[in-house]
């Protein structure tokens, strides 16, 4: 059994901030920053692109709930709402789950950078996505 699924039925303590009947948020074990928190469905799912619409729609629900609150409690400068989908990306536990990363403008430790790439051709790119 995956360890959120674990977490999500007890079988695993968590600092728990917030549960309903299909959702857990709760603080992340190895946070990146103060207040990193992680918004994950009871029901396993893999990732965001094989959860159910109603399950993942709630999900970030809640999660833009808990982004409000933490940015109103800890008077945080901004906050990382993202997840990530297989290891790739950065996924490292195969069940699908939002962070919420509070940052802070003097004291942050926080990297996500975007470096461009070539320019593609975006006509062939269109069409492929089309």
């Amino acid at each position: 059994m995956c360890i959120f699924c674990m977490i999500a039925n007890g079988e695993i303590p968590s600092n728990k901030i917030y549960e309903d009947e299909s959702v857990i948020a709760f603080l992340d074990i190895n946070p990146t920053s103060y207040g990193h928190t992680l918004v994950i469905p009871k029901e396993h799912c893999d990732s965001f692109l094989n959860c159910p619409d109603e399950t993942r729609n709630h999900v970030f629900e809640v999660a833009s709930k808990l982004a409000n609150k933490l940015e109103q409690t800890l008077h945080c400068d901004g906050i990382n709402i993202l997840s990530n989908v297989h290891e790739a990306a950065g996924q490292s536990v195969t069940h699908f789950h939002v962070h919420l990363i509070p940052r802070y403008k003097d004291n942050d430790s926080v990297t996500i950078e975007f470096h461009e790439i070539e320019k593609p051709d975006f006509e062939e790119l269109m069409n492929k996505l089309k």
